[in-house]
């Protein structure tokens, strides 16, 4: 039952983070782990799409149903796969000074006792480096952007 929640103010918009975490079918670019990513239907704001995850000898798909609030949050609801249950959100709300507010949110457990433990035994690591792919897709995508450059207070 691993779960994590992470709140942090990043020097981009709420539109520009909320674009990059709903652009499904690119993860596979930069996301770890993500070795597939497969759009079957959009709906308006709704998404169903597969999701292909790698780890040494694992390899697990998942369906899930991706709401998108253009550009509050974005929600994601466990349909089928190899999990017990997976809750995911993302929030994002501009700041007054500038950047995003981000909050994000997963707690997912796994059928299989032997996915649970390598997970579990793993799963500080595997979510840094999920919050750290986001980041660096982040700078990638919008550094070179005047408004979305961190701005320095006088210290």
């Amino acid at each position: 039952m691993p779960t994590h929640a992470e709140t942090r103010v990043m020097p981009y918009s709420a539109e520009q983070l909320y674009g990059l975490v709903a652009d499904i079918a690119r993860y596979p670019e930069f996301l770890p782990w993500c070795v597939a990513v497969r759009v079957r239907r959009r709906d308006g704001a709704e998404v169903h799409a597969d999701m292909a995850i790698g780890f040494k000898m694992f390899r697990e798909t998942f369906t899930s149903r991706v709401t998108l609030s253009p550009v509050d949050a974005i929600e994601v609801a466990y349909i089928d796969g190899p999990f017990r249950y997976l809750r995911n959100h993302w929030r994002f709300v501009d700041q007054p000074g500038g950047g995003c507010q981000v909050d994000f949110f997963v707690d997912f457990e796994f059928r299989s006792a032997l996915l649970q433990r390598a997970i579990g035994a793993l799963f500080g690591e595997a979510v840094r480096r999920l919050v750290a792919a986001f980041e660096g897709r982040a700078r990638a995508l919008y550094s070179a952007m005047p408004e979305t450059r961190p701005t320095t207070s006088p210290a």
